[in-house]
Formats: structure tokens, C-alpha cells, sequence
């Protein structure tokens, strides 16, 4: 179980929303916005020895401050948000360890085997990293695209999981309908994920504290890779984000 850290960007800025409220007609609900760069938490994690953390590009504007926090940590950070087979190659050479996937390999509200194909061909494996993003619907947890908006038709199973588990080295699941709000975790999305999985998976969404972060491990199994956005004091919440490395260094050595 390890600790990822989220440099979320909207605007050019850092900041933490509400993700469900994303959309290109209104404004997003905001729960932090930073006055710090980009750089500034990359440089943090650096120091903290925290890698694997997501650089979350939310729309347009955000390409300066993302290659910022890249060259700050090189191959410390993950990149996401309107990756696709044209600026994957991109994003990797300038630092990133590897690029987050969601919506261009989902068309239509359907996996696109071209697409993932052809991103694969680029990335590789080892260097891809797949969005599970979802949002439950009649009793299943389906993929959300597009900011979040759209559904398709692929739904979390341990067939459906582990058929793309052949094509990337890891997964990224946040639970949208808990996203950003600080209300508590979706425990059976992520006993659900423990179930499926067999690469290294990430949950986000609905941590507010340490009592969260004990449910996952045990939900989870110990499995399940953790990031936390609003409730960190660094991101204007009331959880301390140094005895948040020093948790999770615990539950790593405890581990070793």
C-alpha cells in the first residue's frame, strides 16, 4: 500500500475540485486553490522520496505548469488528462514516469482496441498507466469519460479488468461519485478492486482521514495504492501531509 500524491491543474493552476462538477459550461466547485506552482509540490514529493504521484492536466491551459512539476521530479511523476497516441511520447520525454489513459481509449462509450493498440505501440506497457474512472450505474461500476460525463459500456469485473491488464503496467480507479467531497471512502469499490486485480492499482476518492486510509488497508488487503487530494492541509484540508508519508512508510515497513 503506497502513498500518491496529486498535482491536480486547472487554469495553470493547482488546485482541488470537486471532479463530478467538471464541465465545459459551468464552473467546477473548488475546494482548494493553491498559490503555489506546480513545481513547488513536485519538489516536495521529491524530497519526500514520494514517487508515483499523478500530475492531472483538467483541461486546457495547463501544459506549462505540468512540464514544471515533471522536471522537478523527472521520472517521480505520472501524467494524465488528454494523454493520447500524438503527446504521450511527448509528456515522457520531458520527465514523466509514465502517462495516465482514460478517454481516448474509450470511443463512443466503447473500448477502442485501435486506439490502445496504437498507444501501446508508443508507450509500451511498463510506461502506461489505464483510467478506470467510474461511476456506479444498476449495481456495476461503469468507466466514465470526458470529464466524467459520459458512461460506457465497460464495467469493472474481473474479466473486463484483467483483460486490460495486458496492455498496461497499472490502473487508476477513481471513485467519482465520492470524489473531492472529504465524505468517507467507496469501500466496495475498493474491495471490489482487491478482488480483480493483479497489477498495482490506485484508488482515489473520498479520503478525509486516517480512519479512511485504515479501511482501504483492510478493504483492500494491503493492495490497494492510495492518493489523497482535498483533505491534505497542503491542499487546504486537516490532514497533515508529512504524518501522511510517515503512515504510509509505516505500513511499507511493517511490509518489508
Amino acid at each position: 500500500m503506497e502513498f500518491r500524491p496529486c498535482i491536480d491543474l486547472h487554469n495553470g493552476q493547482v488546485k482541488q475540485i470537486v471532479g463530478s462538477t467538471l464541465d465545459q459550461n459551468e464552473k467546477p466547485v473548488e475546494n482548494f486553490v493553491s498559490q503555489r506552482p506546480a513545481g513547488y509540490y513536485a519538489d516536495l514529493f521529491k524530497q519526500d522520496g514520494v514517487y508515483g504521484g499523478h500530475v492531472i492536466m483538467l483541461g486546457k491551459g495547463n501544459e506549462k505548469a505540468a512540464i514544471e512539476a515533471l522536471q522537478a521530479f523527472p521520472q517521480g511523476l505520472q501524467i494524465g488528462g488528454g494523454i493520447h497516441a500524438d503527446n504521450a511520447l511527448h509528456y515522457l520525454t520531458k520527465g514523466a514516469s509514465h502517462v495516465i489513459v482514460t478517454s481516448y481509449i474509450f470511443h463512443n462509450g466503447a473500448l477502442d482496441l485501435d486506439h490502445l493498440n496504437k498507444l501501446v505501440g508508443i508507450t509500451g506497457k511498463d510506461q502506461l498507466v489505464l483510467d478506470l474512472s467510474c461511476r456506479k450505474k444498476e449495481g456495476r461500476y461503469y468507466v466514465v469519460t470526458d470529464r466524467w460525463q459520459q458512461f460506457t459500456d465497460f464495467y469493472l469485473s474481473k474479466e473486463n479488468i484483467g483483460f486490460l491488464e495486458e496492455y498496461c503496467s497499472e490502473l487508476l480507479v477513481h471513485g467519482v461519485d465520492v470524489e473531492g467531497k472529504k465524505l468517507g471512502i467507496d469501500k466496495e469499490l475498493t474491495a471490489l478492486l482487491a478482488d480483480c486485480t493483479s497489477t498495482p492499482v490506485t484508488y482515489a476518492g473520498g479520503v478525509s482521514g486516517f480512519d479512511d486510509l485504515e479501511v482501504i488497508n483492510e478493504t483492500g488487503r494491503g493492495k490497494i495504492n492510495v492518493t489523497i487530494g482535498s483533505a491534505l492541509d497542503i491542499f487546504g484540508g486537516h490532514m497533515s501531509y508529512q504524518q501522511t508519508v510517515k503512515w504510509f512508510s509505516g505500513r511499507k515497513h511493517s511490509i518489508d
